[in-house]
């Protein structure tokens, strides 16, 4: 079988069963591509790099007569493509797991919503994407096939085993974008050091923070059990509500060390309640990447 028989084949393969969460990020894609759709205009041609061919690659793109120096695939990349890579962190730890009665979703789940539907609009922008996770495909993804993977991995994901999360450690291309979604409950100093990671190679990026409604509004009272979803932290409160006013100062204080993080990376930073649709939210990433597309 030829090396490009092989490529075909598994992309054919990759696309045969698509998980549900792909379902429900095509239709909140949807709602907004007829607005803020456009195709990646080709500038920058300025030869950057061979890379190997997934699946997903248009056989128009391999190079043939660098592939024909060895048994792979290679397609040859511009700058401008390679710039064009977001990669995206949906937090996957134990907070993320929590939703409160009557909410629908947990946080882990609009996480990975959020970054499919992104990775949907991406795709059709002729853009590549990327999950910052362990067994994540290495290299950024391109195509419908990319969508496939990306929806199959997010799918089958069933979390660090931390309580709190922490970006992981990516090779970053040079002048790309990425996104991340998370609750940001975690060590903050830690999340500094990511971003200072990123703008090392001039990646710029947005923070999206992921609560649920109970988390913002402390409406507890009398004597409550409060216990982390991972089990590690308990607290027995008596008095609840008397720690209300506490609660939501401490809350406010991160948001802000939040917002300087993102700042001083020259980020943006925006917050989501799991109680709302994802469709704003998804239009305010989708500008938002948009908008730094090129800027690195």
């Amino acid at each position: 079988m030829s090396a490009a028989t092989r490529l075909d084949a598994d992309s054919r393969a990759a696309t045969a069963a698509l998980p549900p969460l792909l379902a429900e990020a095509e239709r909140a894609a949807a709602s907004i591509w007829g607005v803020h759709g456009r195709r990646a205009a080709g500038a920058g041609e300025t030869f950057w790099q061979y890379r190997h061919a997934q699946p997903g690659d248009a056989l128009g793109s391999i190079d043939w007569r660098r592939s024909g120096m060895s048994d792979d695939l290679f397609v040859r990349e511009t700058e401008w493509e390679t710039a064009q890579s977001v990669f995206m962190w949906p937090d996957d730890a134990a907070s993320m797991a929590f939703a409160s009665k009557g909410v629908a979703t947990t946080k882990a789940r609009r996480a990975a919503l959020l970054a499919l539907a992104t990775a949907i609009l991406l795709e059709r922008g002729d853009e590549r994407f990327a999950l910052m996770r362990p067994g994540a495909p290495p290299r950024p993804m391109q195509g419908r096939t990319g969508v496939a993977r990306l929806a199959d991995h997010l799918s089958l994901t069933s979390g660090t085993g931390a309580e709190t999360g922490t970006p992981p450690e990516v090779s970053y291309t040079m002048g790309g974008r990425a996104l991340f979604l998370s609750d940001f409950f975690g060590d903050l100093d830690a999340l500094s050091d990511a971003l200072s990671a990123a703008v090392a190679r001039r990646v710029r990026g947005m923070l999206v923070q992921i609560v649920d409604p109970v988390e913002e509004a402390f409406p507890y009272s009398g004597r409550v059990l409060f216990e982390s979803v991972g089990g590690a932290m308990r607290y027995d409160a008596d008095r609840a509500e008397s720690l209300r006013d506490a609660y939501r100062d401490r809350l406010a204080a991160r948001r802000d060390r939040l917002r300087a993080i993102a700042r001083q990376a020259g980020w943006s930073f925006a917050i989501h309640r799991t109680d709302t649709p994802p469709t704003p939210a998804l239009m305010m990433i989708h500008q938002t990447l948009q908008a730094t597309r090129g800027a690195g």
